[in-house]
């Protein structure tokens, strides 16, 4: 801007040198004010490239010269149009580009004022030496009033909406550096929630979505509560709850709001299309706006829904938003920063998903690496060790326990590598796969130890989620292996039967059983702070219930009850 008045005032003196008659040839004092402002626009330049940060007052100041400098030498205009509108024109803009709509409004009427201020001066017979009175027309005045009050409003309305724009691209690049890839994708719509909340003032936040192919159905959910950054909590919706979230909305957008004006319509629905079209709300919005509202209670909400690719589907809430312009305009703000955060979140989805995947090739090649390498060596030593022993009638006692000893530390490694070969590789297994995997898991367990293992189950266990099967797959793996480490137990019983509630996993031996003798639930052995830890963690991971049952140097026995899964889960 400053750079700008410079080469403004600067042209003014070149066309008014070239073109003396737009200026009042009785008079030297246009040219010296001409004279004055081209200094002061450069004195501005450059304490504006000095100082790079100007304070308020100074802004001020300039801006008030800059809007009495035009009425002033217009006084001494004579050409038509004026050929000073243009620094009306200048200030106007400055106005627009430092603040926006009711400043430039401000701006225009002080400059009308003062125009008009100018003129009844002149007929009150206040007359400074070269102004021609003549050239003041009240016409003339009322159309350039006129024309400086549209150019203003242009103007300022320009300039509102490129402060709005602005401040909304600030929102979505501020929201858009929320989603890193090393949070997660829990932590990223955590922190994307958490700035959703902030920028609609919202009490509560929701996101479900469904994923296309196993129909699964996700939602969750943070809460303000006074905390900054709240913490995300997932839900688990029952069938019911699926049209709620993601059910026959008919538009993508929509704002809801209590109806104060007719009690037989207690909510009015605002929608808005994938079109960007306002429409009107179905019957069906209304009902669906109803059960939400007995669901979570609120004074209003807005959603918008959402695609990833061709995996995902969803929808997002805000409860109690405060929506301090025009409702629809938010509403389509909202869509719009649904929209442009959408992506950066799949990204995270996949990049997550491709981590996981190279993570899982690459445990299994080091897996390999373990079984064609170390593993082989010392099984080859153990052999060597074991028939150097038989072999050798001339060893002493003392040798021939000490060739055990190193033949069953041998062993031992090699089962620990083998266990260790066995986490490392990553288990795909659904209902269908769990009781062969299972039976085979033992069954190696036996071949392995020596120590005799058993499975038996009594149906396939329908309709339990992926995820929990391989967490079974877990606890089973992680049993076996605290029985070979920890017990000293002959015999092991692997039993998986289902009942009413969900499905039962028992897992017993004649060990040497725990530190404690009794029987103690989930909740008791979290206060006592006994049982094994891993298998207590992934327990909780599928929402199960662990039971340990002690009687020592008799064995125990682990009972862990998994809930029935419900058609929509969490994760």
């Amino acid at each position: 801007m400053a750079t700008a008045r410079v080469f403004l005032a600067t042209s003014a003196l070149v066309a008014i040198w070239f073109e003396p008659n737009e200026l009042s040839a009785g008079s030297s004092m246009p040219y010296w004010l001409l004279r004055i402002f081209i200094a002061h626009s450069v004195v501005v330049m450059l304490l504006v490239r000095w100082r790079r940060q100007s304070t308020t007052s100074f802004r001020l100041v300039v801006h008030a010269v800059d809007i009495v400098w035009p009425a002033v030498i217009s006084l001494y205009a004579t050409g038509q149009p004026n050929p000073f509108f243009l620094f009306f024109v200048f200030v106007m803009l400055a106005a627009a580009y430092r603040w926006g709509l009711w400043e430039t409004l401000g701006t225009t009427v002080a400059a009308v004022v003062l125009l008009w201020a100018e003129w009844l001066l002149l007929f009150e017979g206040v007359r400074p030496p070269g102004v021609v009175v003549s050239d003041f027309e009240a016409k003339r005045f009322f159309m350039r009033s006129i024309s400086l009050v549209i150019t203003g409003l242009f103007l300022g309305y320009l300039a509102e909406q490129q402060k709005e724009l602005r401040a909304e691209k600030t929102v979505i690049a501020r929201i858009l550096g929320r989603a890193r890839v090393e949070l997660g994708l829990s932590g990223t719509l955590q922190a994307i929630l958490n700035e959703l909340m902030k920028t609609f003032e919202a009490g509560s936040a929701i996101v479900a979505s469904q994923e296309t192919n196993s129909l699964r159905v996700f939602v969750a959910m943070v809460e303000a509560g006074g905390s900054p950054d709240a913490r995300l909590a997932w839900l688990e919706p029952s069938s019911e709850d699926w049209d709620l979230y993601l059910g026959e909305w008919s538009e993508d957008a929509f704002l809801i709001r209590k109806n104060s004006r007719r009690a037989s319509i207690p909510y009015e629905l605002i929608t808005v299309s994938e079109q960007d079209k306002v429409q009107k709300s179905r019957g069906s919005d209304l009902i669906l706006a109803e059960r939400l509202a007995l669901r979570h209670p609120f004074r209003a909400a807005a959603s918008v829904s959402f695609t990833f690719g061709r995996e995902w589907r969803g929808r997002v809430f805000l409860f109690n938003p405060r929506l301090t312009g025009e409702r629809v305009e938010e509403l389509r703000f909202l869509q719009e920063l649904v929209r442009q955060v959408g992506p950066a979140v799949y990204n995270v989805f996949l990049l997550r998903r491709l981590r996981l995947r190279a993570g899982a090739v690459e445990r299994a090649r080091v897996a390999r690496e373990l079984h064609d390498g170390a593993v082989q060596s010392l099984i080859a030593m153990e052999m060597q060790v074991d028939v150097l022993r038989r072999k050798s009638d001339s060893l002493t006692p003392a040798a021939a326990n000490e060739l055990s000893r190193i033949q069953g530390l041998l062993r031992e490694e090699v089962l620990k590598l083998r266990e260790l070969m066995q986490e490392m590789k990553s288990i795909e297994v659904d209902a269908h796969k769990l009781p062969t995997f299972l039976h085979d898991t033992v069954e190696r367990f036996q071949r392995e130890t020596g120590i005799a293992a058993h499975f038996t189950f009594d149906q396939e266990p329908v309709g339990m989620e992926r995820r929990v099967c391989r967490e079974v797959t877990r606890i089973v793996q992680e049993a076996l292996v605290n029985v070979r480490k920890h017990s000293a137990a002959q015999h092991v019983f692997v039993q998986l039967h289902s009942n009413g509630a969900g499905w039962q996993l028992i897992i017993e031996d004649d060990g040497q059983g725990f530190g404690f003798a009794g029987r103690l639930s989930q909740s008791e052995l979290d206060d006592s702070r006994k049982g094994p830890l891993v298998i207590k963690e992934r327990v909780r991971l599928i929402n199960a219930q662990l039971t340990i049952e002690s009687n020592p140097g008799r064995g125990s026995r682990l009972e862990i009850l998994v809930p029935q899964q419900r058609e929509a889960a969490h994760g």
